[in-house]
């Protein structure tokens, strides 16, 4: 394919992965507001943002799965439907309750966007190609990190909307994004074959992961760390994956192929993932609470300060990934990010409620680097160590893991901050803590100068917490990089490789025409 057909093919793809990634963050200088109208506390905070990522968690493997063995296409705008019935019901919740189910919905959907939009990258790109699309995708991502916040704060700020159409908004592009991939993309048909989706792997996993994330959101102030509750939350979980293992791996087409993990460079990236999911989400989704509450900002201003990290990100993804194109080098790029990423967290794990916006800005900024070198070029380096017939799979594999990861970031460090806000409010304030981060999230507008001012340190000092915590959860980011080996980048798409990997089993001598078989000689 041309240059020209790929972007053709890829814009209604493009479309749809914009409004769900405009949807998370779109979201982000609400929260405050939508939690203060609904009589959300802080661990509800929490939670609106935990259980679509935990949707997206779960789900993800089960997409990666179905797209190795049906429509890709379908399942693209299946997945952007779900999406536009998850913000339809947010849009029109009367509770917290109801909203939370909502974002459920919304998360599903987003899982199989985000997998599926990677899965159809690099069935149509080469990988040494990858880059330049990358860098698209960057420039995408940072537009609608962008773009989401600052209209975010827009439509709260503004009476006759308000934060409800923070989730309506999206639903009439999820539609267009739909009938656009209707028309513009066009792949391969997938052969037809007897399919087995492994359900009941499915539910383990699904059921094993959250239990653990229950048990990091509660433990520590529904109950104590070492307490009998923790050990019946945590032995339930490692039993129900250990029975998930077991049933992966007998299953005929199981959920997450553990054949993968013996490959050394798809073991590595998804250790990484995992770790930059920790770091990232777990930090970065509680700035914007920070910038409102602690330093005192409108959700509109709160999305303008999100900027630096943003710009941070988008430069640096997309220099990458043309970099790497050029030059063919991809693992510098990977260590390279993970040592600025730790700089980052451990640079923003000392502000407090009088940092200023120009030393924010240079903190988010390298924060934002460093992401945008690893994100991406994770994924990249582990679809290029494996066959085309396993793509699916190892991104799928990948993106679940970052997600878990992420997940559990959330709930462990929202737990953590619910907990420190408690605390320091009753120790500053002189009051009884209630524990469980139980205590509203304040409105600012109403409460006493004095105390105000002890609301605003307490924020500060407990977001800064959760960096200084996060910064060696980012440190093992650069160990685990550092032992990934670095190979050759194929020059083949994955449908052509996968036709060529399918030629050379019924021909011993390989692939028809005498040329060297790219998946063998990188080794």
């Amino acid at each position: 394919m041309t240059h020209r057909e790929v972007v053709q093919a890829l814009s209604g793809l493009m479309l749809g992965l914009f409004v769900t990634i405009l949807a998370s963050t779109i979201v982000s200088n609400a929260l405050p507001r939508i939690i203060a109208d609904l009589g959300g506390s802080q661990s509800v905070y929490t939670w609106i943002v935990t259980t679509e990522l935990l949707a997206m968690t779960a789900t993800v493997p089960l997409w990666g799965k179905m797209a190795d063995l049906s429509s890709k296409k379908l399942l693209i705008q299946v997945s952007l439907g779900m999406f536009v019935v998850g913000s339809l019901i947010a849009g029109l919740t009367p509770n917290v309750a109801v909203l939370i189910v909502s974002r459920v919905v919304q998360g599903v959907g987003a899982g199989g966007m985000g997998s599926l939009a990677l899965i159809v990258m690099a069935a149509m790109i080469p990988p040494r190609e990858m880059g330049r699309y990358s860098g698209m995708f960057g420039a995408l991502f940072g537009a609608a990190t962008i773009a989401g916040p600052l209209i975010g704060g827009l439509l709260v700020d503004t009476s006759w909307l308000g934060w409800r159409w923070c989730f309506l908004i999206g639903v009439p592009f999820s539609l267009a994004a739909i009938a656009l991939l209707q028309r513009t993309l066009r792949l391969p048909a997938t052969p037809r074959r007897p399919v087995s989706i492994d359900w009941p792997g499915a539910l383990l996993i699904t059921a094993g992961v959250c239990d653990l994330l229950i048990w990091s959101t509660l433990a520590g102030h529904r109950f104590a760390w070492a307490s009998w509750q923790t050990a019946a939350f945590v032995a339930a979980g490692l039993l129900l994956l250990t029975v998930a293992l077991y049933v992966e791996s007998r299953a005929e087409e199981p959920i997450i192929r553990l054949g993968l993990f013996r490959n050394r460079t798809v073991s590595l990236t998804i250790v990484a993932s995992v770790l930059v999911g920790l770091a990232m989400f777990g930090g970065t989704v509680f700035l914007s609470q920070y910038f409102q509450i602690s330093l005192g900002k409108s959700p509109t201003v709160a999305g303008l300060m999100s900027l630096p990290l943003v710009f941070g990100l988008l430069v640096s993804s997309t220099v990458a990934g043309q970099l790497i194109s050029r030059y063919g080098r991809w693992k510098p790029y990977l260590v390279a990010g993970a040592v600025v990423m730790t700089g980052g967290m451990l640079l923003l794990s000392t502000i407090d409620a009088h940092t200023g916006v120009p030393t924010l800005a240079v903190f988010m900024a390298v924060l934002g680097v460093g992401v945008g070198m690893l994100i991406q070029n994770l994924v990249l380096a582990a679809q290029n160590d494996v066959p085309a017939q396993e793509l699916g799979a190892t991104t799928s594999s990948l993106t679940f893991f970052r997600s878990m990861g992420g997940a559990i970031g959330v709930s462990a460090l929202g737990a953590l901050l619910a907990d420190r806000v408690t605390s320091l409010l009753a120790e500053r304030l002189g009051t009884t803590a209630t524990g469980g981060g139980t205590a509203k999230v304040p409105d600012l507008a109403t409460l006493p100068p004095q105390v105000l001012t002890v609301v605003r340190d307490v924020y500060g000092e407990a977001t800064a917490d959760l960096f200084l915590v996060g910064s060696p959860i980012a440190l093992l980011a650069v160990v685990a990089v550092l032992f990934i080996r670095e190979k050759p980048l194929h020059t083949l798409s994955g449908d052509e490789r996968r036709a060529q990997e399918e030629a050379a089993v019924v021909s011993p001598h390989g692939p028809p025409g005498g040329e060297p078989d790219p998946v063998r000689s990188c080794g």
